[in-house]
């Protein structure tokens, strides 16, 4: 992994986004998630990516963005080649690999469920082709009794024989059991790491199942980050957005990183199903069904997973919702719509005067219609940073002012959007709060 094997971009974000040996804890401090998104959106409002900014002449079209961060700052970060360099080659003696959100590689059920908070940097060593691939994500516990464990090793068992792959978090317990579980009764697995990346890719359980390329262990955080309490709970929906369904085995209830994840999972990934374990004794599993979660049976006879994780899912409803995430995949800072769009659910009679749409034709435009405001809401929000008018942001997108005035009147009503007065203006409600 030389500077050459990486694009211009990708070396652009890592020296904006990374950190390096001992500047780890020095100023200037890498640029957080929100941060990035932020000059991300400047860049490509004015049609530039951050390969720009490395450029003889970057410095000068950094400063003729419109944003909100530090140019000297950024600036600094920019000026870190030297222990870029220097990382990247003890990253590959590692057998480390790098992707950014600009990479054709980069994992894209992460930007079709995340969208902007999609990490902008992810490490990883072993197969990346097992990032797009999805699965069923294991989860829970550090600490639970064997009878647990053999459970979630029976759950990981079934998966691997029924070509399901295991997600998780690599963490002692249910997560580690899980994906060990699964590679030794031959199947694939990702693992999630909030931690010791480098450290994880020279461990004696996981390099034969690396060297036979059934395991990909990734991180969105710096390969040599010691264990951090915000990077664990950070980290944890990017377990459930690498796949299609989750199974909570054990849950604290109102604490800990499995809770926090699920109760996430259910409020923020309502595409990703999340079931969990029947059990009385644990409270948080319970509280887990009260908020939503599905019930997961018990380990009896002959189990098909998939009959249990998607029950009566019909290949219409599974193509109307791929379309929409189709069409998300692209919609990040680096990546925009290419042409406008425009969703009418209810043609005019002028426009179909002898057609009248079949009930399943119009039930899947207006599915579609929903997914792709969704996907768009997060670059809405991007660009509403700051307060701005209804036509300025149409030129922005690229998309028709009565399109975006329908957009924001829904995202006002969904509460993620505040509108202004005098002059009348737009904002991201995080922000005017």
């Amino acid at each position: 992994m030389s500077n050459h094997q990486l694009s211009q971009d990708t070396q652009g974000i890592l020296l904006l986004c990374g950190s390096f040996g001992k500047s780890r804890n020095h100023s200037p401090q890498p640029l957080s998630l929100r941060e990035y998104n932020l000059l991300a959106a400047a860049l490509r409002s004015h049609q530039m990516t951050p390969a720009h900014l490395l450029a003889p002449d970057g410095e000068q079209k950094l400063c003729s963005l419109n944003h909100s961060l530090d140019n000297q700052r950024i600036i600094e970060l920019l000026q870190r080649g030297f222990l870029l360099t220097l990382s990247l080659e003890k990253w590959r003696s590692q057998g480390l690999w790098i992707v950014s959100r600009s990479d054709r590689h980069y994992p894209q059920r992460l930007k079709q469920h995340l969208k902007y908070l999609s990490p902008p940097i992810l490490y990883g060593v072993g197969n990346l082709e097992l990032l797009n691939k999805g699965g069923l994500a294991i989860v829970g516990s550090r600490n639970v009794n064997e009878a647990v464990l053999s459970y979630t090793q029976q759950l990981a068992h079934i998966s691997a024989q029924q070509n399901i792959q295991v997600i998780s978090g690599g963490a002692r317990g249910i997560d580690k059991c899980g994906m060990l579980s699964c590679l030794e009764a031959g199947g694939t697995t990702i693992g999630v790491l909030a931690n010791s990346l480098g450290k994880a890719s020279l461990e004696s359980d996981y390099r034969q199942s690396l060297d036979e390329d059934r395991l990909a262990l990734i991180s969105p955080y710096d390969p040599e980050a010691g264990f951090h309490v915000g990077n664990a709970m950070g980290r944890n929906k990017y377990i459930y957005a690498l796949a299609d369904y989750a199974v909570v085995i054990s849950a604290s209830f109102n604490k800990g990183g499995t809770w926090s994840g699920a109760v996430e999972a259910l409020k923020k990934l309502p595409n990703i199903p999340v079931f969990v374990c029947q059990n009385s004794q644990n409270q948080g599993n319970m509280e887990l069904l009260k908020l939503g979660a599905k019930p997961f049976p018990e380990m009896s006879g002959k189990l098909d997973l998939l009959d249990i994780l998607k029950p009566g899912e019909t290949e219409d409803a599974v193509e109307v919702e791929q379309m929409a995430l189709d069409f998300a995949v692209n919609l990040t800072p680096e990546n925009p719509a290419p042409t406008p769009i425009y969703v009418d659910v209810n043609p005019t009679p002028t426009e179909a005067p002898n057609v009248s749409p079949s009930p399943e034709l119009s039930e899947a435009k207006i599915d579609v219609s929903m997914d792709i405001y969704q996907a768009v809401l997060p670059i809405i929000l991007t660009h509403l940073q700051e307060p701005i008018d209804a036509k300025n942001l149409a030129k922005l997108l690229d998309v028709q002012y009565n399109q975006i005035q329908a957009w924001l009147k829904r995202a006002i009503e969904d509460g993620k959007v505040t509108k202004l007065t005098k002059p009348v203006r737009y904002v991201s409600s995080e922000c005017n709060r």
